[in-house]
Order: structure tokens, then C-alpha cells, then sequence
């Protein structure tokens, strides 16, 4: 039996003046053909710390610089194993790291068609109370998104990373 391959990815919870949360748009492609809602992010490259993986996703895909004297703090931890959920992996185990900034037009650096070549369709800054009473057919990546987002307003910085489910 081959062991389980986990790809391991880091994630920004990006919170502005309002706590508004920025969201990227997933449109996943057939067979699965889903919109999930899920903080911008990605896979750490070989070679890459976890927190230079994040200012590069964070340029890439919503045009934010991250400074490197900027240490955003851990907040969440997620594991996820099902095949199919990352192409070429078992599953994924993303950190999820606090960002606070004030509110700007998102705009990575990639162009249209490298976003949607990560299946980025979108970009959208989303009040908690919207993701708590969303009724659409899109998901939420944690499905549960409002529980631990609204934890985190409401409380602020956990001691250590709160563990997420699905």
C-alpha cells in the first residue's frame, strides 16, 4: 500500500477595516463541476517556507504585497484526505494565516488566463452575516466558513491553530 500524498498548501485570511473577507472564486472543472468560495492561497513550492509561499500566492492571484517584516499569525488548520480534491495528491493540509489590511480592488499579478488556469473565475470581499445566510449552490472552503471566521472577529488570534474539518 503507497502511502498517502498530502499537498501541502498555505491560505490567507484576509480581513479589512470592516471585516469583510476576501474570497477567490474556484470554478472546479467536470467531473466534479462545483463553485467553492475559498481564501486565496496554493501549494508551497519545494525550496519555498510556508510564509514565502503566501506572499507569493497573496501577489499572484489578489495583487496584495505582504511585507517581509510581516508575520501573520496561524489561525487555522486543515486537512483534508480525498482523492480527486488536489489534482495529482490524496488531499491537502492548508494553514490558514491572518491578514489585516484595509479594503482594496483585488488584482493579482497573474493575467486572466493564468487565474483560470488555477480555476480562479473571481474575486469577491464578503461580509460575514452574506456567508452565514448564503443559500446559492456555491460552497464555502471550510463548508462551515462562518463558524470559524466568526469566531476569529468575534475573538480574535487563538492560542494555537484551531482545527478546521472539511
Amino acid at each position: 500500500m503507497r502511502p498517502v500524498l498530502l499537498r501541502h498548501a498555505v491560505r490567507a485570511v484576509i480581513l479589512d477595516e470592516d471585516d469583510r473577507v476576501l474570497l477567490c472564486r474556484f470554478a472546479i472543472p467536470d467531473p466534479v463541476g462545483k463553485i467553492v468560495w475559498a481564501a486565496p492561497g496554493g501549494g508551497i513550492e519545494p525550496g519555498e517556507t510556508p510564509l514565502g509561499a503566501l506572499r507569493r500566492e497573496l501577489l499572484e492571484e489578489v495583487g496584495l504585497v505582504l511585507g517581509l517584516d510581516a508575520d501573520p499569525p496561524h489561525v487555522w488548520h486543515q486537512v483534508v484526505v480525498a482523492r480527486g480534491h488536489a489534482v495529482g495528491y490524496d488531499g491537502v493540509v492548508n494553514d490558514y494565516f491572518l491578514v489585516r489590511t484595509v479594503w482594496f480592488e483585488p488584482r493579482g499579478a497573474l493575467s486572466d488566463d493564468a487565474l483560470a488556469a488555477e480555476n480562479i473565475s473571481g474575486l469577491r470581499w464578503w461580509h460575514l452575516g452574506h456567508i452565514a445566510g448564503y443559500r446559492g449552490s456555491d460552497l464555502f472552503s471550510p463548508r462551515d466558513l462562518a463558524t470559524p471566521l466568526g469566531a476569529l472577529i468575534a475573538l480574535g488570534v487563538p492560542a494555537r491553530p484551531v482545527l478546521l474539518g472539511l
